[in-house]
């Protein structure tokens, strides 16, 4: 009977991303008519396609791909996707390779999304069985790839040619890598999105974790509270002690791939400033915020609005907020790796310098991981009908400000404030959650009653 199951639910999941992958397809035919890839919510200066083509017209024109403050991306990423910018049919742009490049971004992520939920779902049911506990359990590797393939925030930074899935995969890939102790793979992804991104590279500490004491469990003082009471000391039934060896391997494999990259970089810039001028276009564009377009982020009508001598200041306090937070979530989740890199991800799409619903759609697909664990959340509705109403409103008070001139830039920062409440929402609820369910688990085995909050 459960083979059955497993038969019906596995074929019901390949139909879901065959649905999700035609349905990309479709919409690629209509890039004209959706003009998304000329939307605020989904490009940005980091991940524009129109300014990927400009940086690769500059560089085939022999002048830096940085010139004139157009391109702000990886020089990688011209040479790999460049080409793709300049092929044409009857003379208009074709951008249906580079969009088949976003669609199989979307699967690999999809899969690996997928693959790491199955590890950490065998990881959970020994944590159970050790505990002596039976809970059935969703499948929530399958759940959390169907939620990354299926959101609107993914399907829509495919389609308006964003770079955003090919940062996303890396990231995931960084994960996947670690959580299946693929140390050389695992430095391979971490690289690749600080080097597309820079943000990514706070997401070494839940690395650490996950090579060094492995995928999310409950606590290891509930597994000695457990073996205290049965007055057994079973040392195979506890989860390891922290191990320094793979995280040395990561940290040597790291640095191989950075050089690597530098090298590659440099080599593509040798004409054009070296690495210098990719540093100073790249991350220094990232962390002076430069660019005050609009987008769905609080720092562009914030320091468009600051005075000049305060800006510096400001920069660093945005900046460190997000270092601040580091240290205190990852003492109290350490045992939950997993769940640290989703915490991660969500404060630094809520506070980067130029977010996306790209963005949204990572930590999102990577929020179906705990499915179990969160089902007890608070507030899951609310949330869902924000992230809806913001997603509806966002556009029309775009084009009420820019385009209609009936509206000024506070209706479209209303609900750039919303859509960062909202995160804000979403983080403090999944801890407070994931923190309550730990609490259930030790009540459990303490045989205390459980509280109203637990």
């Amino acid at each position: 009977m459960e083979k059955v199951k497993k038969k019906i639910g596995s074929f019901s999941f390949w139909n879901w991303v065959t649905a999700s992958i035609i349905f990309r397809l479709i919409l690629i035919y209509f890039p004209k008519n959706l003009n998304l890839s000329s939307r605020p919510e989904v490009s940005t200066p980091l991940t524009s396609f129109r300014r990927l083509a400009e940086g690769y017209w500059l560089k085939q024109s022999f002048m830096s791909p940085y010139a004139g403050s157009m391109y702000h991306g990886s020089p990688l990423l011209l040479s790999l996707l460049g080409p793709l910018t300049i092929n044409r049919i009857e003379g208009q742009p074709n951008h249906l390779l580079y969009s088949l490049v976003s669609v199989i971004a979307d699967v690999v992520s999809a899969m690996l999304i997928r693959a790491t939920g199955q590890n950490l779902r065998l990881a959970y049911l020994r944590s159970l069985e050790s505990l002596d506990l039976v809970k059935q359990i969703e499948v929530s590797g399958d759940i959390a790839a169907l939620i990354y393939l299926c959101n609107p925030f993914t399907i829509v930074a495919c389609v308006g040619l964003s770079t955003s899935p090919i940062e996303n995969m890396a990231v995931i890939l960084c994960l996947y890598g670690a959580c299946s102790r693929l140390i050389p793979l695992a430095a391979f992804g971490w690289v690749i999105a600080t080097h597309l991104s820079l943000y990514p590279a706070i997401l070494i500490i839940p690395v650490i974790f996950l090579l060094g004491c492995g995928p999310d469990s409950p606590p290891r003082k509930l597994f000695l509270q457990r073996h205290q009471q049965k007055e057994v000391l079973n040392q195979s039934k506890l989860p390891p002690r922290f191990s320094w060896g793979p995280v040395i391997h990561f940290a040597f494999w790291a640095f191989l791939w950075s050089v690597y990259v530098l090298v590659l970089c440099g080599i593509s810039l040798k004409q054009f400033g070296g690495l210098w001028e990719m540093f100073k276009s790249t991350y220094g564009f990232i962390l002076t915020v430069e660019d005050l377009s609009p987008n769905i982020g609080v720092l562009w009508y914030f320091f468009a609005e600051v005075f000049e001598f305060f800006r510096s200041f400001f920069l660093i306090v945005f900046h460190v907020n997000i270092l601040f937070m580091i240290l205190p979530l990852a003492i109290r989740l350490r045992h939950r790796p997993c769940y640290l890199a989703f915490v991660y991800v969500a404060i630094c799409s809520m506070l980067k310098s130029y977010p996306s619903v790209g963005d949204s759609a990572l930590y999102l697909g990577l929020l179906g991981w705990f499915v179990n664990e969160l089902a007890d959340m608070q507030f899951s509705l609310f949330l869902f009908c924000g992230y809806v109403g913001v997603s509806l409103l966002s556009p029309v008070m775009h084009n009420l400000w820019i385009w209609r001139g009936t509206g000024n830039a506070n209706f479209y920062f209303a609900t750039a404030m919303v859509y960062a409440c909202l995160q804000i929402v979403l983080v403090v609820e999944g801890v407070s959650a994931m923190l309550n369910h730990d609490r259930k688990l030790r009540n459990l085995i303490t045989g205390k009653p459980q509280d109203a909050k637990s």
